[in-house]
């Protein structure tokens, strides 16, 4: 160890090497990963519980029969002039905007898409570009709405780490409610930094 220019201390390679060592020499030892199986083995009701959690999240979740009674929904709680895109063709048959600069999205009011799979424990959605169409899409959107088959709906994250482990993709996120915030005087603001609402359809 030497002192250098106004008193800092500054070690030489064989200090820096000797100090590694050291660490090194005083690994702890390496224990087996605990078993995880157990976990999502306990039973309860997917739907209820994935319901209760995204809705304890300021999300809402309707459960309907089919693609007509999300058209219906729509149309009565949004404004017939509001910009609707969607990765669907059920929903919209421009797709456009998916190839589109993001910035063009700025005025998007409503996206609709579909999830690949839903967590019950924590009301998480699994998407990916695919399901996007764009990444920015989900979050600049007003207001987003995700389609889910109810057979999909996982206990926990393991399981949902072990559906996803083994598929390659390219980008992908677990989104859970609308964006929140409560770093403010502790008051929990929804619409924060991203959607303002979000609404999910258990087909």
């Amino acid at each position: 160890m030497e002192k250098g220019f106004r008193g800092e201390v500054k070690f030489n390679m064989s200090s820096r090497d000797n100090i590694l060592s050291k660490i090194k020499q005083n690994q702890p030892d390496l224990l087996p990963l605990p078993n995880l199986s157990v976990l999502g083995g306990e039973q309860f009701d997917l739907v209820e519980k994935f319901t209760e959690i995204l809705e304890g999240i300021g999300g809402k979740v309707i459960q309907v029969a089919h693609n007509d009674e999300i058209k219906k929904y729509i149309a009565a709680n949004y404004p017939p002039n509001a910009r609707v895109i969607s990765t669907l063709s059920e929903f919209s048959e421009n797709k456009d905007w998916q190839l589109a600069d993001p910035h063009t999205l700025k005025d998007a009011d409503f996206l609709i898409i579909k999830g690949q799979f839903a967590v019950a424990e924590n009301g998480a959605i699994w998407l990916t570009e695919t399901e996007m169409g764009q990444r920015v899409a989900p979050f600049i959107t007003q207001y987003l709405a995700i389609i889910i088959d109810k057979s999909t709906i996982l206990p926990t994250m393991h399981q949902a780490y072990e559906h996803i482990g083994s598929v390659d993709y390219g980008f992908g996120v677990f989104l859970a409610g609308p964006s929140k915030t409560a770093d403010i005087e502790q008051s929990l603001v929804l619409g924060a930094h991203g959607a303002r609402g979000l609404v999910v359809f258990l087909v």
